[in-house]
Parts: structure tokens; C-alpha cells; sequence
């Protein structure tokens, strides 16, 4: 099995949504690991108050916290997605292995990155959740690959709603919006002409 990973963006000195970047890394090793003992995350980070616009990487297993690094982050332009297909793919837990996810990356063509189609229902990116706009309230999708921290809180704070979206339906939509743990609501919205069947 390969181990798992928390990314976590350092901002002024502080760890941004620990708590749920705790939740999901406990709730990984309790499922693999029934009888493992907790982590408490925050008493593993080094932080200091100069840290900021950083990617901090926790690799972790049923044996504990393997590594921890960090560096700055450049968020990697993204101006175009293309639908990809696949009903098998499973991401539901942060893993290393990221081999399939990079497979179906590879089928992008000329765009930036891809938007997942599982089952009829759109679900992510390659590296981020997504959100659209229909004029009024922001939808992220039902059934993510991957239930990221930052969509949990958004979903927590009444931002987002979740919503089964087909990708015939894209058309009642203006804008997407991609968000990760690195990328920050709001940061990168594309308008949903730009995601390309």
C-alpha cells in the first residue's frame, strides 16, 4: 500500500484549516488501520511566523508520520479543461499513488487539465475540486473523487452546495471555479466555455 498525504497551506506562521486536514488524516488511518492511535497533527508542523505562501507535504501511514517538507507554492496556470471519462477511477483517499490520476491527465490533449466524468456525474480536476456558478449559488459536485478539506469547510460555511451535475448541463452554467487546500476560493475561475467535450 502506499502511503498517504495532507497537503497544507502555511499562511503568516499558521497551518490553514488544520482541523480538517486532522479530520481527514485520522479518518484515513482508522479505516486501514482500525487499532492505530490518533494524530495530532499540529504538534508535528515546524511553523514559524515568516512562513507564509507555503505548501507544507505530510506523508503518513498506519506506522505514523513519515515526512514532512516544505516550500513555496506557484499555482500552475490552468485557462482550459478537458472532459475525460472514466467510471473506475477511485481517489477517495489522499494516496501518494497518483498513477491513474496521471493517466487520465495525460489524455488533456491542448488543454491545462482535465475534468473528471465518473458515472455520468462530473467530479474534479486532476489536482483540484470545482464549484459552478448558475447566477445565484455555487455547486460543487456530489460525488468528488476526493473530498478536499477546503470543499469542506466551503460546504460547512454555506459558500458551496453540493449538487449531482451531469456534464450536459454544464451549458446552465457561467463560471467554475477550481479550489485545493493550496488553491484559494476564488483564486481561479474559468468561464464554463472553457471546458471543452
Amino acid at each position: 500500500m502506499y502511503p498517504f498525504i495532507e497537503t497544507i497551506r502555511i499562511e503568516q506562521g499558521k497551518a490553514c484549516n488544520l482541523s480538517y486536514h486532522n479530520e481527514r488524516l485520522n479518518n484515513t488511518l482508522h479505516h486501514f488501520w482500525p487499532d492505530c492511535a490518533g494524530i495530532e497533527l499540529g504538534e508535528y508542523l515546524k511553523l514559524t511566523p515568516e512562513m507564509s505562501g507555503m505548501k507544507c507535504r505530510v506523508i503518513y501511514d498506519g506506522g505514523g508520520i513519515k515526512e514532512i517538507s516544505y516550500e513555496a507554492y506557484q499555482m500552475r496556470p490552468v485557462h482550459s479543461l478537458q472532459l475525460v471519462y472514466s467510471d473506475d477511477i477511485d481517489y477517495t483517499y489522499k494516496s501518494t499513488d497518483r498513477e491513474a490520476l496521471n493517466r487520465l491527465f495525460a489524455c488533456r490533449g491542448e488543454r491545462d487539465d482535465i475534468l473528471i466524468v465518473r458515472r455520468g456525474l462530473l467530479t474534479d480536476t486532476s489536482i483540484a475540486n470545482i464549484a459552478l456558478f448558475d447566477g445565484k449559488d455555487w455547486f460543487t459536485p456530489k460525488l468528488p473523487l476526493l473530498r478536499g478539506t477546503c470543499r469542506t469547510a466551503l460546504i460547512d460555511s454555506g459558500i458551496i452546495k453540493e449538487k449531482n451535475i451531469r456534464p450536459e448541463e454544464l451549458s446552465s452554467y457561467s463560471f467554475v471555479r477550481l479550489f485545493n487546500a493550496m488553491i484559494k476560493w476564488g483564486a481561479l475561475e474559468l468561464s464554463t466555455g472553457t471546458i471543452y467535450e
